[in-house]
């Protein structure tokens, strides 16, 4: 297998806002089908010996590497009845193994979970006492049935001085807007470290409401809207039952944040835009069993209950600080609703800026990245024509008469962003990177103190944007073949926002992350046809910013 920390500690060694399809508001309560659909597709695949024993139908997960331990994470069925969001099944005993060698024989951990019902028979070991920079190999076990083994890896020591780093990266995978070809394509290169997943890893809409060019690809499950606690743990169970996203799962930790569709379009703190109240139970219920059903599903440590931002090291090079831009946000701003930059206002809530604005000055690695789900560098729409601008605004969700700025990422929250900026250029904080999904096209950036005079302003850190997996971008809106409104938008978004080095509005796929001490660099793949299960994959473009620059070039070779 091809090495990934390149370190002179040697391993082993102890130590957008989419909306593609415009949502329609809900009138009614769709929970009521939900019984309707729990049983179903997962007990139509169980072979005929799931009667006589558990079965591991969802794969297995790791995740939040440290230097001493890993997150383990799998789901067994222990009965055909037991599906996911059914509340059914028996308490069932769990065990796990972690070991050296991918056969399994040099084991150096092990221990037992009990999956009930009440997790969704889920289990997560977080597994200590293992050493830094190393691979290691897990199984589950249950009832006389042994899961696949599953490869994951741990974090370099703190002090380890790591010469490399490589993580994937992506966002955005609607399950009816296609297949998950990028999630395999990752999987099978073999090198990474880790993965960065920065949101939008499930979709909350019915069937049929986001697909791609309004044509579902394959159906979700349930069908409905996912409203209840029964159906957000389907909707995951759906996913964890693709085999694209299982393979790369299998090779790799994830390093997961959510975004709003992991709960409902453009969530804040008080509602969504995809939630009406009443019709739809409250806000609270809705947002608690999201929640609950992804830290059920999910290999993550909150480090507070309730949230997803926290901070990973990896040795002398980089330190990753991971944000939840859901939880604690004001209602975005619409047309007679309030200003952007109102300082009453925020993004991030005042314990979550005053934590990451902490975190970047005490720092002591080479690098700062930041786990981000929406583009923190400022966009303005600039002079696109009426028939570029309608869509694109129907893209990001924004009013298509008034307000011309995405008031869903830190564009509606400047007030936030003016300090968090404030705060890097006035402690000489260097080498911040902003790591961002959400808006389905991929963007490199610098991030200026002041975009109206930039480039005589400085830049205070710089920002790489990776596209969708699946999920529809500009030309899916329009409904033209892809690279055409690239060809046009593209140099109008650029001579509007001079820190935009580059933004292609078109294509679906992923990002590489590469980061020595001399330069952080993303290399950005496309795939052929997210409607096929066969789409291939291609390098497309590379960006990078050099230690000390805050700024972003173009490089013309991959990693």
């Amino acid at each position: 297998m091809t090495s990934r920390y390149r370190s002179s500690e040697s391993a082993g060694t102890p130590a957008a806002r989419p909306n593609s399809l415009s949502p329609r508001r809900r009138t009614a309560l769709k929970a009521a089908a939900a019984t309707a659909v729990l049983a179903g597709p997962l007990a139509a695949a169980f072979p005929a010996r799931a009667a006589e024993a558990p079965l591991f139908l969802h794969g297995l997960a790791s995740g939040d590497p440290l230097p001493d331990g890993v997150l383990l994470w799998t789901r067994v069925t222990p009965t055909p009845e037991a599906t996911p969001g059914s509340g059914l099944g028996p308490d069932t005993e769990v065990s796990w193994i972690v070991a050296r060698d991918k056969a399994l024989t040099d084991v150096v951990a092990r221990g037992s979970l009990t999956a009930t019902a009440a997790s969704d028979h889920t289990v997560k070991a977080d597994v200590r006492g293992l050493a830094p920079a190393t691979d290691y190999w897990f199984r589950f076990s249950a009832g006389g049935t042994d899961s696949p083994a599953a490869r994951t890896r741990t974090a370099p020591a703190a002090d380890a001085a790591v010469t490399g780093l490589r993580f994937g990266v992506v966002s955005c995978a609607s399950w009816e807007a296609g297949y998950f070809s990028p999630y395999r394509h990752l999987a099978a290169r073999g090198d990474l470290d880790a993965w960065l997943h920065l949101g939008d890893y499930i979709y909350e809409y019915g069937t049929g409401e986001y697909g791609t060019r309004g044509t579902v690809v394959r159906q979700t499950s349930p069908t409905h809207e996912v409203l209840t606690l029964a159906d957000y743990r389907t909707r995951h169970g759906k996913y964890k039952t693709d085999p694209d996203l299982q393979a790369l799962h299998g090779k790799a930790p994830v390093v997961a944040i959510w975004d709003d569709h992991e709960i409902a379009n453009d969530a804040w703190s008080g509602g969504a835009e995809n939630h009406t109240e009443g019709a739809e139970g409250t806000w609270a219920a809705r947002q608690a069993a999201a929640k609950q059903a992804y830290f059920e599903w999910m290999p993550v440590r909150p480090a507070i209950a309730g949230t997803t931002y926290r901070r990973l090291r990896f040795g002398k090079l980089a330190d990753l600080s991971l944000l939840d831009l859901r939880s604690f946000r004001s209602q975005q701003v619409g047309v007679g609703n309030g200003t952007v930059d109102d300082p009453e206002r925020t993004l991030t809530g005042r314990a979550q800026l005053d934590w990451l604005k902490a975190g970047l000055k005490s720092s002591d690695t080479t690098w700062r990245l930041v786990g981000n789900s929406v583009m923190i560098s400022p966009f303005a729409i600039g002079s696109l024509s009426a028939d570029l601008f309608k869509p694109l605004a129907k893209l990001l969700g924004l009013p298509q008469e008034g307000i011309a700025l995405n008031t869903d990422q830190w564009d509606g929250y400047t007030d936030d962003r003016r300090e968090l900026l404030a705060h890097l250029r006035s402690n000489a904080i260097g080498n911040t990177v902003f790591l961002t999904g959400d808006i389905h096209m991929a963007w490199a950036n610098d991030v200026p103190v002041d975009a109206g005079t930039y480039p005589l302003s400085a830049s205070a850190a710089t920002e790489f944007v990776v596209t969708s997996v699946t999920s529809d971008n500009l030309d899916d809106i329009v409904k033209v073949p892809e690279g055409t409104l690239t060809a046009v938008a593209s140099p109008i978004i650029r001579a509007a926002n001079r820190h935009v080095h580059w933004v292609d509005t078109d294509r679906h796929g992923y990002g590489v992350l590469d980061v020595t001490a001399e330069r952080a660099q993303m290399d950005y793949y496309v795939v052929s046809d997210r409607t096929k299960a066969t789409a291939t994959s291609s390098w497309y473009r590379s960006y990078r910013t050099r230690s000390g620059t805050q700024k972003v070039e173009r490089t013309y070779d991959p990693v």
